[in-house]
């Protein structure tokens, strides 16, 4: 019987075992042959009836599909693991195999990803999608390497809009004193005060409880957020205004892609690359049930005129100047837009 060993030792247990191999028999005639399955623990902070949960555990299903049960993804959601920061820090330790955030949160561990958090960056739906499937989008997920964090594919996370509690937000005048939660994100930061709010970084578990007790006045962010949050039974008032659509981020430790085998990263690339694609369908049944459900549930559904924000941030890329790497992605995502229209 051929030894396992070799195998063992040069993937081994990674810092808190995230990855390892398991040995796995199947006895004919009484003689049992010696397989390996690697398990990589996916950790993120959705729940289980949200939409890119379902992605994923779609992705892990394809990857122990593709790989006749070799490669193993054991998806763990609702924080269980840690909250969306907490996640890549252990993915850079090699703690943590895999984790699933917002491009937000991702620009405090990589540069290029702040581009995503511009508010009006992409003309419409086609545009968005041109950007993140093409080279420019490739790039930024690869760009992550350098702070071992590997981007495997894009989620869809639609377009942010702002809900509150007490009162609606009909122009960018109506948020001024307003306490909005944001993201962990110096740019989502930015815009909430360019809009005249007063922005507070909140992690997402903890939202629910700051808006009911008053430690925050609104937030914002996609019509299946706010609803599976159930957010919306504090907050009376949704205004569409989508001033940004930060896509999420599926994403493996580089200390955890460079020991699997190159058949291994092919299996978890084309995973996630179908996860992706599954996950816009699903995206898109859930955004309009969600619409559904929180106005039947009473919420006062606004749709202002996204003119009055654009302009009011128009010039919120300048913050980029000095970052040569980023304030060129705006330009060359820009110039992707069709040609003969024009931006809010």
């Amino acid at each position: 019987m051929a030894s396992a060993s070799p195998r063992r030792r040069r993937v081994g247990w990674v810092a808190l075992g995230v990855l390892w191999p398991v040995l796995a028999g199947v006895g004919a005639g009484g003689c049992a042959e010696r397989g390996e399955t690697t398990t990589i623990k996916l950790g993120h902070g959705l729940s289980e009836s949200h939409p890119v949960h379902k992605a994923m555990a779609f992705l892990a299903e394809r990857a122990a599909e593709k790989s006749g049960g070799r490669l193993r993804i054991e998806v763990f959601p609702s924080q269980q693991l840690g909250t969306e920061r907490e996640c890549l820090e252990l993915l850079q330790i090699g703690s943590l195999g895999m984790t699933k955030v917002s491009a937000a949160v991702m620009e405090a561990f990589a540069p290029t990803f702040k581009v995503f958090s511009l508010p009006y960056l992409f003309e419409d739906e086609a545009h968005r999608l041109a950007v993140l499937e093409g080279p420019i989008g490739r790039q930024i997920l690869l760009d992550g390497e350098a702070y071992w964090l590997r981007g495997l594919c894009y989620y869809d996370a639609g377009s942010r809009s702002f809900y509150t509690v007490s009162r609606p937000v009909r122009s960018p005048e109506d948020l001024a004193g307003l306490k909005i939660r944001t993201q962990e994100s110096p740019t989502a930061i930015q815009l909430i005060r360019a809009f005249g709010g007063a922005a507070t970084p909140i992690a997402w578990g903890e939202l629910y409880t700051a808006l009911q007790q008053g430690v925050v006045d609104g937030a914002e962010n996609n019509p299946p957020s706010f609803h599976l949050s159930r957010h919306y039974e504090v907050c009376r008032y949704y205004s569409l205004n989508e001033h940004t659509a930060v896509p999420d981020v599926l994403l493996v430790s580089t200390k955890v892609w460079t020991r699997l085998t190159a058949e291994e990263q092919q299996w978890l690339q084309e995973a996630a690359d179908e996860s992706a694609v599954y996950q816009r369908r699903l995206w898109k049944e859930a955004s309009d049930e969600a619409m559904a459900r929180v106005e039947a549930a009473g919420v006062q559904v606004l749709r202002p005129d996204k003119a009055l924000f654009a302009a009011k941030v128009r010039d919120l890329a300048d913050l980029f100047r000095g970052e040569p790497a980023v304030y060129d992605l705006v330009g060359r995502i820009r110039a992707a837009r069709t040609p003969g229209q024009g931006g809010p």
